[in-house]
């Protein structure tokens, strides 16, 4: 059995195919771990979306942000970006099916075995594994819930929650964890979350900034945390315990297959958009 970790898909499925292929992947042996963003700027949201879903216990996922606002589109909450590929998506007979098998999954994955856990941007430096499971899973909760729109979709938004605290209520505990596990790139001085800065490491020009993983952890150190979400390092983080794996597909750039028994690395770079008719 072998265990493959891919970077940010974001509806590039054909090259996320190509790179399967160059592995042999088999499903019926092999696992597959995607570490979030699975749609939105490519042309096989839809694709991507329906085989993992087909893969059932051979895939371990993880939530994006993209893959959030995807529950707040179909809900009728926000629009369609005009830059994403979610139209065939949206219109699919399957799309209920879609929405109700994508909001059972969580927002980390966890190897104890291996000591690993994966999520969508990191792990906030505060929290422990305790803290990680508590928080995660309760959003898991209101997800798979009935009102999961009114009580958690509807409220995610804006950039208020951005410090853990035992003064949060409930739901602002909530929000700080999608915004951590999905969203997180640079920790201000004061351990609050920054929104703004999307640049690599080295071009950030901001001194009160530092990389989440660059931030002592409460996560034990012999963990390995695995991510995607921040495109500009290119999934360079100089530590061999948190391995960044979105490496920009659909940027233009290349997507990151990682075989975890042999530590390799496999990319495929993006192929030229077709349109379709």
């Amino acid at each position: 059995m072998a265990n493959y970790l891919v970077g940010d898909i974001q509806g590039c499925f054909e090259e996320l195919t190509l790179l399967l292929d160059r592995v042999d992947f088999n499903p019926s042996k092999d696992c597959l771990w995607a570490v979030g963003d699975l749609v939105a700027r490519g042309t096989g949201s839809l694709e991507t979306l329906r085989f993992f879903k087909s893969l059932a216990g051979s895939a371990k996922i993880v939530l994006g942000n993209h893959d959030l606002h995807l529950l707040a589109i179909h809900g009728k909450l926000k629009r369609v970006n005009p830059k994403d590929n979610l139209s065939e998506l949206l219109a699919a007979d399957d799309i209920n099916n879609i929405i109700d098998w994508l909001r059972l999954q969580p927002l980390y994955q966890e190897w104890p075995e291996q000591r690993l856990i994966m999520s969508h941007a990191g792990i906030p430096p505060q929290w422990d594994l305790a803290t990680l499971r508590t928080e995660a899973d309760r959003v898991s909760q209101t997800l798979q819930s009935d009102n999961y729109l009114n009580d958690l979709i509807s409220e995610m938004y804006g950039n208020d929650v951005d410090d853990y605290h035992s003064g949060l209520t409930p739901l602002e505990k909530q929000i700080y964890c999608i915004n951590a596990l999905t969203r997180m790139r640079y920790i201000t001085q004061d351990g609050r979350l920054d929104f703004n800065c999307k640049t690599p490491i080295q071009g950030s020009n901001q001194a009160d900034l530092t990389p989440w993983f660059d931030l002592e952890s409460k996560i034990p150190a012999d963990y390995t945390l695995v991510f995607g979400h921040w495109a500009a390092i290119m999934g360079q983080t100089n530590l061999t315990n948190r391995v960044g794996l979105d490496t920009g597909c659909c940027w233009g750039e290349y997507m990151t297959l990682w075989h975890f028994e042999s530590n390799q690395k496999i990319t495929q770079e993006k192929l030229k958009d077709v349109k379709r008719s």
